[in-house]
């Protein structure tokens, strides 16, 4: 049997309201002039449904998605360019969103290194060596280490990153996004994919120099200044079902700054995959349909170069499978 792919995302056309739509390839059918076909393939979703609506009964209407897309001509009356739209986040708005941090092996082996950070007298090959024996240790019996970021966050994936007065280091952390499609609480790891409902790109925007807490070094890291400005989590353009991703542990994740290539890597370089992130979150908090992971990023951050984001940089971005981001800096 031949499964026919499609994605999910929200769009607006000329500022008008926005609405969910099944793509195929960079054709977009919009889901509430589909609504008539999606009836007679047993759906039960109301004509101006969200993406956020389907994923509360994901199980059920991704049976009905697989029907109607198989109703659905190769050409269709209803069907519009995604060029001729504005693109938003294709979960308009995640109620929840949960990082995981220092997650990617190399990533962090780098960090040791350009900030010097081990025991005194370690350095050049012999820090590398204890940062990997380090890391491989944690691996094996450490836990993620998660923190959450504000809904507030979210811009589509071609909108503008707003650099704002109170950074002067903000970074780029491209990450593979884990969309929740049923409730989770104590999932075991054997399980967790089964609470996938799909796959996307963010992009997980930080101000590198607020992170650390300096006036009172005792509280240690402050996520809140740091991660969660308007426009710090560009997310799309289109959530894939995660049945069209068959391995998230095998995905190559790029970003360039400006045209040059300053991330490429792999997800099998993942201290954690998905389903433990999922395991670890869900036994501390409750996850619902709709949110969001970001399951951490690969080597290749500014301050591994020693370079952040400044007014008029371009950041290209790509996850093999989930499509492309694009995004302008402004200083705001």
């Amino acid at each position: 049997m031949t499964v026919v792919k499609f994605s999910l995302g929200t769009f607006s056309n000329d500022g008008g309201e926005r609405f969910a739509a099944m793509c195929i390839g960079d054709r977009v059918l919009p889901l509430h002039a589909l609504h008539g076909q999606a009836l007679r393939c047993g759906a039960a979703w109301r004509e101006k449904a969200s993406v956020l609506d389907l994923l509360q009964d994901w199980d059920r209407n991704l049976v009905v998605l697989h029907a109607l897309r198989g109703s659905i001509p190769v050409e269709h009356e209803a069907q519009i360019p995604m060029s001729r739209l504005r693109v938003h986040a294709p979960v308009d708005l995640p109620r929840q969103l949960l990082c995981t941090g220092a997650n990617y092996r190399k990533h962090v082996v780098d960090l040791t290194l350009d900030m010097g950070v081990g025991p005194e007298g370690l350095e050049g090959p012999a820090l590398r060596k204890w940062a990997e024996d380090m890391m491989d240790e944690r691996a094996v019996h450490g836990e993620p280490y998660a923190f959450p970021k504000l809904p507030s966050a979210v811009t589509g994936a071609f909108d503008p990153i707003q650099l704002p007065a109170t950074t002067r280091k903000p970074d780029w952390e491209l990450e593979l996004a884990v969309i929740i499609g049923r409730r989770a609480r104590n999932v075991r790891r054997e399980d967790a994919l089964d609470y996938v409902a799909g796959y996307a790109i963010v992009n997980d925007v930080s101000a590198r120099d607020l992170i650390a807490r300096t006036d009172y070094k005792m509280l240690g890291t402050d996520w809140l200044r740091s991660k969660s400005a308007p426009s710090f989590m560009p997310f799309g353009p289109v959530l894939v079902p995660a049945c069209f991703v068959p391995d998230p542990q095998n995905l190559r994740i790029t970003l360039k700054l400006n045209g040059q290539i300053m991330q490429d890597e792999s997800t099998a370089d993942m201290l954690f995959d998905v389903a433990r992130q999922i395991e670890y979150l869900s036994a501390h908090v409750e996850l619902w349909p709709g949110d969001l992971i970001a399951t951490g990023s690969p080597a290749g951050n500014g301050t591994h170069y020693d370079r952040f984001l400044q007014d008029g940089d371009v950041l290209d971005s790509e996850i093999e499978g989930l499509g492309r981001q694009r995004n302008v800096c402004v200083r705001s």
